[in-house]
């Protein structure tokens, strides 16, 4: 393996990575965690149960973005929605350790606890004066008159601070030139399409492997909502019998219906882990499943499917270093563009067939806005989809938009710059006015 190759990887294995539950709601679960350890550790609660009994106090401060993709999303296992629930279960039984699996820990007793804090009023959530997109600090204060607190920044699992009694404890700066993986942006690893589908394509599949347990972990999802009992049931009514003179037996319907039916499993609090991408489990899903579908309908090898996730993920994550982890463009816009790119390789595409597809769907969907996470996100999952099926075969058969079209260019870095821009300055007045909306309704 080439030291470029391993680079490339890392990034993968840092921005693929399971979540249980909207990672917006689980990145201030997350911080709750980590402030509740810092009491532990710093108090020595003698009980073991402490958390369970103690009185205690959480406050929550969060970027607009933060707030309005965990208002109305279902937090898993509690048949409720929102931030305040997302915190209380974070105090009472999270464990940072395991990252955006903060929740892995769930139980009933835990539940019953942390709806307890909630009708307690002992949890409350504002929002923070903060220019970043992705922003949470939690505060824990308890009856001892300790405080410890937690800041999540610009990466849902990114512990930036911690502090006890007004102390800090760590804090992480600005990546420069001696920076850690961790530390990286997207931006600094410099990536062209070009270069990632030359990756995607060459590198040995040994070293990519690990990249199906994507498909283990939102096949589960698909599976697990295409029972009918999540959210609007949109992958449900897609493959319904009943529905079929309108969607047809095809590919197209198939792949429509299990990627809107694990985000509609994921976003009504199903307890399965997704698959994320830069931070996202819908992305995630949206990013995999139509490769995953059009492996599973062709039979298409693990190897082969292999290259196609590693193209899928690593187009949406390019483009998403263009946007930020949250912003006003919906990220099914970005997730659907790298499936498309999956797909093309699938049929046997090339480089500037990826191109073509990518071109296609940013002239096709760009204008689609995030309006919060929540069960409809259903529905916008499998409108990509279907665009990015559209654009594939389009692109295979040598159709591209053309660079006189709109924000479309001849280079693709262009064309994505400008995707970029639209969505991280042009949307700004969109993304406020978004969060206005929702807050006074």
């Amino acid at each position: 393996m080439t030291a470029r190759e391993s680079e490339i990887i890392s990034l993968l294995r840092k921005e693929v990575k399971p979540a249980l539950g909207c990672t917006e709601p689980i990145a201030v679960a997350l911080a709750v965690a980590k402030a509740m350890e810092i009491i532990e550790e710093k108090c020595s609660p003698s009980s073991a149960t402490w958390r369970m009994e103690a009185g205690y106090r959480i406050r929550i401060e969060v970027s607009g973005n933060i707030l309005k993709n965990g208002m109305g999303v279902g937090i898993p296992g509690t048949g409720m929605i929102g931030l305040h629930i997302a915190a209380a279960l974070g105090a009472v039984c999270g464990k940072s350790e395991y990252g955006l699996e903060v929740l892995h820990d769930l139980d009933d007793d835990a539940i019953a606890r942390a709806k307890e804090l909630v009708e307690e009023k002992a949890v409350t959530i504002s929002i923070a004066d903060t220019e970043h997109k992705l922003y949470v600090k939690a505060h824990i204060e308890t009856s001892g008159e300790h405080c410890a607190s937690a800041i999540i920044v610009d990466d849902h699992d990114n512990i930036a601070e911690t502090c006890f009694d007004e102390t800090v404890l760590s804090s992480s700066h600005k990546c420069d030139d001696t920076c850690t993986t961790e530390q990286k942006t997207t931006a600094d690893y410099h990536l062209t399409v070009k270069e990632i589908f030359d990756f995607a394509t060459n590198v040995a599949y040994e070293d990519i492997s690990f990249i199906l347990e994507s498909r283990t972990l939102n096949l589960a999802l698909a599976n697990e909502g295409l029972k009918g009992n999540y959210g609007l049931r949109v992958g449900y009514a897609i493959k319904s019998a009943d529905n079929e003179e309108v969607f047809g037996d095809n590919f197209l319907s198939y792949a429509m219906s299990m990627t809107a039916a694990a985000s509609d499993a994921r976003m009504a609090g199903c307890t399965l882990a997704a698959m994320s991408n830069s931070g996202s489990g819908n992305q995630g899903i949206t990013v995999t499943m139509p490769v995953i579908a059009y492996s599973i309908k062709y039979g298409t090898s693990d190897e082969k499917l292999a290259r196609a996730l590693v193209l899928s993920h690593l187009i949406a994550i390019h483009i998403k270093g263009y946007l930020g982890k949250l912003s006003a463009l919906c990220g099914c816009v970005i997730a659907s563009t790298g499936a498309s790119s999956g797909l093309v390789y699938l049929r046997g595409g090339d480089y500037e067939q990826v191109c073509s597809a990518i071109k296609n769907m940013i002239g096709n969907i760009t204008g689609m806005v995030c309006d919060g996470a929540k069960v409809g996100c259903a529905m916008k999952v499998a409108s990509g989809v279907s665009s990015a099926l559209q654009s594939a075969v389009l692109a295979r058969e040598g159709i591209c938009i053309s660079e006189h079209d709109g924000i479309i260019e001849k280079d693709i870095e262009k064309t994505i710059r400008n995707l970029g821009q639209i969505g991280s300055v042009g949307m700004q007045h969109t993304d406020n006015m978004i969060l206005d909306i929702m807050v006074c309704k």
